[in-house]
This record gives C-alpha cells, structure tokens and sequence, in this order.
C-alpha cells in the first residue's frame, strides 16, 4: 500500500506501531532538522536576522497552515495552543449578561473551560446531549456508545434558542471519534445568528474542512498537523474577528514593526488580519518545526492522507467483523463509517469490558510495541498518513488476541 506519508519521513521505531497521534503526533525528520539549523540563531542572537527570520518565518508558517486549511493567509493567528485560540474568542467576544454558549456533551476541557469561564460574566454554558442514552462526566463510562444514523446536527440546532450567541463544538470528537458536519452546522447557525466556532484538532492534517459560513476554527500542532506542542493555528472570518476585541499585544496594531516610527506612538488601528489575534512574538523555534511540518502534509496532500486513513479504518473493521467479541461493535462502526461519521480515530467501546478491561489490552498491546489511548470508555487507534496494511493486520493480531476479553 502506498502511503501519502513514507514512513522514512520520520524517526519511527520498525517495533513501535504508534496509533495515537490523537494524543501526540510524531514530528518529521524535516522540522527537527529546522529547529536544528535554526537554533544556534538563538543561541547567537546576532546571527538573527530580521527579515528572514523575525518577519519571514512566521508569515511562511502562516501560508502553509493556510494552505492546509484551504483558506487566505491573511485570516490566519499564530497561537500557543487549541485551548489559547478558543480563549482568545471567548474573550475578544461582546458578551451580554444573560448571552448563551451552546456545545456537545462531552466536549474535550479545551473546548469546554474557555466557555465556562464566562459564567462570571454572567453567560450560561449549557451542554448538549448527541444521541439518546449519551452521558458524559462522572457518567462517561456509562454512556451509551453513537450509533449508526445518530444526527448530532439536528440536535444541536434545535438546542440553540434567542440568547445562544455562540455553538462551538469539535470536529471530531476526542474520546468516541464521532465526525460532526461543519458546514451543516454553519448553515443552521447563519439563519439563527449564531457564530459557529470549531476546535479542530483531531481533523486537522488528516481531513479536509470547508470553512464557508465558520466563524473560527482553531487546533494545536502537536496532534494531526505533526509539529511539537506550544503551536497551533487560529483561522477567523474576517466580519466576525472585526467584532472581537483584540488581544492588545504589541504586534496586533498597525505599523508594530516599523521602528523608524516611534514605538511610544499609541496612535495607530488595530490591524485587520489575523496577527490583530496574536499574543506577541511568535515561538519562532515552534514556527519553523509547524512551517517544516506543513509543508510535508501540503505536499502529500489532506485528501490523499483522508482516503488513505479512512481505507485503513474500513479494513480494521472488516477485520474486527470477523472477531466474535469485537463482531458487533464492528457492526456499530461500519454504520458510522458508511454514514461519514468517523475521521482518523477509530474508538472501539468498552461494552462489558470496563475499564480495567481495556487496560489489560492496552497493556498487551505495549508488550508487542503497540501503542493506542484509552479516553472516557473507548479503545482509541488513530491512523495518519505513514500507516500502512500491515500495521493494521498487526493491529488485528493484537485485538484478535484479546478476543475472549469481556
């Protein structure tokens, strides 16, 4: 099977197979390799030229992440983190006492503590239930699993009411890997006057989006996007970043960077594009490994890298068809799939397994250098662009393995 990513294109262990890039993606050969060359510019301040490498490189990481995302360069924020871009929404809004934040039941923190901490200013967090018999919290491991024919977008659009203000939800979610519908979703909100806001970051480099009708989307690097934590990707529509206060930093005004201009001169606009969002000096370290790792997904391209992930998730679940404990959470799984409802993350359901159930697998997985996750119930195998038939004929020995496990 030929892959969109070569496997060389990475430091990969033969005897690791690494299916958690849901939790950390490994970074290619070709970022390390620029955070090395670049390095020693830090270290050697005078050799940091201003140019090429204060102004060239966050604006190169800009494009590439634009390209990604199939979006202008100029609608494009440099940010720490998903959590960092989603606060910097929350904030920069203009709330109203008694404004409502719609999201999904079991939303990841990043996508959930932006919003509650708003309730101080008195708008309500209320979350949204996706399927009949869905739980979250303390009852995550008790929720019932999606299942084919599930329609999360209805569900939430019949939720927002005349206070709702903003819908922000995932993408794709953490723990169950259901894939929600942006534009549908961007669409309801537009006849409701609801800002759609996206964390993204468990789709980001292994799915194409259409950000017609979004108002934000934001993701770390670290994940699908390939690049080490500290760096992720804020994109805003431009009428709806005109309507956020912006962050205030120094580099977020007209002009920041012409010195030939009094820098005391507090006379100036706000700018216009996304750098009005950005909280400062980029991590140019960060930006030249999340410029390097863009660049290789740009090249392989996120549609070749989504059909390629998404054949990968068809044979696992023909292979886990074929397994008696794992034939009807197979069952489950191709309905979604068929439906389009599944990303790169296939969660497998706990079912009469529990949790410690699920750790007993874990652990004979990591005793044969498989490495998955484990969130709120859900046996967590990730697939990227490297991933290859074998790893998941490897996948299915493993699991196969565990097929008495209940």
């Amino acid at each position: 099977m030929m892959t969109p990513l070569p496997p060389e294109l990475f430091d990969l262990d033969p005897e690791i197979l690494w299916v958690m890039h849901c939790a950390e993606g490994p970074v290619p050969r070709a970022a390390a390799a620029a955070v090395r060359e670049f390095l020693p510019r830090e270290t050697q301040p005078w050799t940091l030229r201003w140019q090429e490498d204060f102004l060239e490189i966050p604006r190169a990481t800009r494009q590439e992440a634009a390209r990604v995302l199939g979006a202008r360069p100029a609608d494009v924020t440099l940010t720490p983190t998903t959590s960092s871009g989603l606060v910097a929404i929350a904030q920069g809004w203009p709330w109203q006492p008694g404004d409502e934040v719609v999201v999904p039941l079991g939303e990841f923190p990043a996508n959930a503590w932006p919003w509650k901490a708003l309730v101080a200013r008195g708008v309500s967090f209320r979350q949204v239930p996706l399927w009949d018999g869905h739980r979250a919290g303390a009852g995550a491991w008790e929720s019932a699993p999606p299942p084919p024919g599930i329609d999360p977008e209805s569900r939430l659009l019949a939720a927002l009411g005349p206070a709702t203000r903003v819908l922000a939800v995932s993408w794709v979610r953490f723990q169950d890997g259901v894939l929600l519908d942006p534009a549908r979703l961007a669409a309801g909100c537009a006849q409701r006057g609801v800002a759609l806001v996206v964390d993204g970051i468990q789709g980001a480099g292994t799915l194409p989006i259409n950000l017609e009708g979004v108002a934000a989307f934001s993701t770390g690097g670290h994940k699908g996007l390939l690049a080490p934590q500290g760096l992720g990707i804020l994109w805003t529509d431009g009428d709806f970043r005109a309507r956020l206060i912006p962050t205030g930093s120094w580099l977020s005004v007209a002009e920041a960077t012409e010195f030939s201009r009094p820098s005391t001169d507090l006379d100036r606009a706000w700018r216009e594009d996304g750098c009005r969002l950005e909280q400062g000096v980029p991590n140019l370290v960060g930006c030249v490994a999340l410029r390097e790792s863009l660049r290789l997904i740009n090249r392989a391209g996120v549609d070749r890298i989504a059909a390629h992930v998404a054949e990968l998730g068809r044979q696992l679940i023909r292979g886990l068809a074929t397994m008696a404990h794992w034939r009807t959470e197979a069952r489950r799984l191709q309905g979604l799939h068929e439906a389009g409802r599944l990303g790169a993350i296939v969660s497998l359901y706990h079912g009469r397994r529990q949790a410690e159930g699920l750790d007993r697998i874990l652990r004979r997985g990591m005793e044969r250098g498989i490495y998955a996750s484990v969130r709120e119930g859900y046996l967590r195998i990730a697939f990227h662009g490297w991933h290859t038939g074998d790893d998941v004929e490897r996948l299915l020995e493993w699991l196969g393995e565990n097929d008495q496990e209940v």
